[in-house]
């Protein structure tokens, strides 16, 4: 019983979690990637396209979980922070 407690507590974190990236920081670019997305969708319907249809719910749903390489820093690697205070340098000089 207390598995199944645990397990509830640990969906509604999810779930918390899920709707407050639906619903916060949605950017201009979000909204053009949404409507892109939806645009696809629409596409696909006209068209009676499978293959299409799929593509377009697959971009209608980046936007909306905010997933991909649009969003701020999605494949940026983080910069390498330097733990070390500042060195002294040494100069030459060139002639």
């Amino acid at each position: 019983m207390i598995i199944i407690g645990e397990f509830h507590v640990a969906n509604k974190t999810i779930l918390n979690h899920m709707k407050q990236t639906i619903l916060s920081n949605w950017t201009l670019m979000r909204f053009l990637r949404l409507a892109m997305g939806i645009a696809i969708l629409v596409q696909a319907v006209i068209a009676k396209d499978i293959l299409f249809a799929f593509a377009g719910i697959i971009f209608t749903a980046l936007p909306v979980f905010n997933l991909g390489c649009c969003g701020t820093a999605g494949c940026a690697a983080p910069p390498k922070r330097n733990h070390d205070t500042t060195k002294d340098i040494t100069y030459e000089e060139v002639v």
